[in-house]
């Protein structure tokens, strides 16, 4: 499938602060992409310029294969559903209630509720009132709106922020679902939200994509550079200073450590094959590994 959305030489400046600094993207319909990134690193404001809620200062955007403009924009984007940052709702009426008052905005008939209330498993939730919904039932009931219309695009930024684990898992199954018949792309700096749902990652560093890889080849850029190293707190507080750490844990009195580095860090070290998070933390520290 050709890319749903293209983006040439995109770049947002705030005064003269690059925040957004010149990315070219070719994204396909059908598959879901993680974009993944610190915080800061330039992702919502490329997910609000896709969506025409932030004036690009340069480059060009083309959404199914017209480019975004004052006329076009609202048609184009019928077709684009989105959760951008924490929804509002209205806290006195049921989820079912609020879902209705979206279809009259979106001009999409109400026999869409059950079918997107079923997508988000909150058909037993909807006639309860939204100011008793968790965070977890809110962010879940805020992509059953983006989903009504049944949209080619989904847009999420941090939709997981905040969540508890058991409903992070949740979201996240909900998310793998969603990838046969359109473009998903999820926001987020939390590497195990994309980890087993994204068909390809792009990773965004200082408003610039550093890598457009499907997770296997991400992986593989790290590979022989991921050791494990079982310390005393004393000796693994001098090997912090010296290595990129991607994890840390405790086993008894000791302490066991994985690290970034070329060559092996220790006589006790042993390598490790990398998983996504390691290629992360690989690829965000520019490969500068000691």
């Amino acid at each position: 499938m050709g890319p749903v959305i293209v983006t040439d030489s995109l770049t947002k400046k705030y005064k003269t602060k690059a925040v957004v600094d010149q990315i070219d993207l070719r994204i396909p319909g059908g598959s879901i992409y993680g974009f993944l990134g610190p915080n800061g690193a330039g992702k919502s404001t490329t997910l609000k310029m896709l969506l025409g809620l932030v004036k690009p200062t340069e480059g060009h955007i083309q959404i199914f294969g017209k480019e975004i403009n004052s006329k076009n924009r609202l048609t184009i984007l019928s077709e684009t559903g989105s959760l951008i940052e924490a929804p509002a709702y209205y806290g006195h009426l049921s989820g079912k209630e609020n879902l209705q008052i979206v279809c009259t905005l979106k001009n999409v008939p109400e026999k869409e509720i059950q079918r997107v209330l079923h997508i988000v498993r909150m058909e037993e939730q909807q006639n309860k009132k939204v100011s008793q919904y968790s965070l977890g039932m809110k962010q879940r009931l805020g992509l059953a709106a983006a989903l009504l219309g049944n949209p080619k695009i989904l847009l999420l930024d941090e939709p997981t922020a905040g969540l508890d684990p058991k409903e992070r898992i949740r979201f996240r199954n909900i998310i793998s679902s969603l990838g046969h018949d359109r473009l998903v792309l999820l926001s987020t700096h939390i590497v195990s939200d994309v980890a087993n749902a994204a068909d390809r990652i792009l990773i965004m560093r200082r408003g610039k994509i550093i890598e457009d890889q499907t997770p296997d080849t991400l992986i593989q850029t790290a590979s022989g550079h991921v050791w494990e190293v079982t310390a005393s707190p004393r000796e693994a507080e001098s090997i912090q200073k010296q290595f990129p750490v991607c994890n840390v844990r405790t086993e008894g009195e000791n302490l066991r450590i994985r690290i970034l580095s070329r060559n092996c860090p220790s006589p006790h070290a042993s390598q490790v094959q990398p998983d996504l998070e390691d290629a992360y933390l690989y690829v965000t520290e520019n490969r500068e590994v000691c």
